[in-house]
């Protein structure tokens, strides 16, 4: 793994559910937000879960109003949504964790997201727990948790409900992750309210920091995506001299925008050797601990 910053500027999208016409036009969509992403700074963007579920309305109406149909035709799309998000990471030459969506993976669907680093390498990770809603729409669980080694440092990723399970994360925390990446998508703000805990409580056992993406609007054509309420999040652990309350950033409940921040890594670093409290460490103090770094896949994206 190539050395990472001793800081990196991340923005976490509060991407609004619409209804593009064509492929065209979510492809006009999506270069306008990553291009407004890049331009706040941030080497690392970060996008929501099933954000790709608004291409079904380009499908036309009987596929965008018949879950099956959608995704379906999502998954049959993923290398042409695959290719135009590879080209925008290399155009504003950042990492990009693209919208998740559904995806085909030994004949069923999961739920995976792609990280596009600025010179073309791209790694997958799929969702590990199916919320009941998943499991009802056909989508199964997917993988080992992962990591990805990139040339800003090492970041794991845990799609919204697999930030609520404390083992996924320590995994990837085991396996040397700095920050997680949640991207979320949830209909009720006591789902949003859900994942927002879970991703500051992994901040603070890990003492590392998360960065929550969620979606946000309504789209009553959708029987997947219809309502949609969040706001992003950067959080790291409450600690002197990184952050009194935890929260570096935090945007404005179901207002489309990007939340921005810039993670101190050596400062987490600091806290984990020497913090006011040694969370991460004193972890395996707990009954039954086990070291899980084994239980990860590491997946070079560089």
């Amino acid at each position: 793994m190539a050395d990472g910053p001793d800081r990196i500027r991340v923005a976490a999208a509060q991407y609004p559910i619409e209804a593009p016409a064509s492929l065209a036009a979510w492809r006009e969509k999506q270069a306008r937000w990553i291009g407004e992403g890049a331009a706040t700074g941030a080497r690392l963007l970060v996008m929501p879960e099933y954000g790709l579920m608004e291409i079904a309305h380009a499908f036309g109406h009987s596929i965008a109003g018949d879950l099956a149909a959608s995704l379906a035709a999502l998954a049959g799309a993923r290398a042409e949504i695959d290719a135009h998000n590879a080209q925008l990471a290399r155009t504003h030459r950042v990492h990009l964790l693209a919208a998740s969506g559904p995806d085909v993976r030994d004949g069923r669907y999961v739920n995976a997201a792609r990280l596009h680093a600025p010179s073309g390498a791209m790694g997958s990770v799929e969702k590990v727990i199916m919320t009941p809603f998943e499991i009802a729409w056909g989508v199964s669980g997917g993988g080992r948790p992962a990591v990805f080694d990139t040339t800003l440092g090492r970041i794991g990723v845990s799609i919204c409900y697999d930030c609520e399970f404390p083992l996924l994360a320590r995994a990837q925390v085991d396996a040397g992750a700095d920050v997680i990446l949640v991207p979320s998508c949830t209909e009720r703000l006591s789902g949003f309210n859900r994942v927002r805990t879970g991703a500051r409580a992994r901040a603070l056992e890990g003492q590392i920091a998360t960065v929550v993406s969620p979606t946000v609007g309504e789209a009553p054509w959708s029987p997947a995506v219809d309502h949609n309420r969040g706001a992003a999040g950067i959080f790291v652990p409450a600690e002197h001299g990184v952050s009194d309350t935890g929260c570096l950033a935090e945007g404005v409940l179901d207002r489309p925008q990007w939340v921005t921040a810039e993670i101190d890594l050596s400062a987490l670093r600091g806290v984990r050797a020497r913090g006011e409290m040694r969370n991460a460490a004193d972890w395996m103090q707990q009954p039954g601990a086990t070291p899980l770094a084994a239980t990860v896949d590491v997946v070079t994206v560089q």
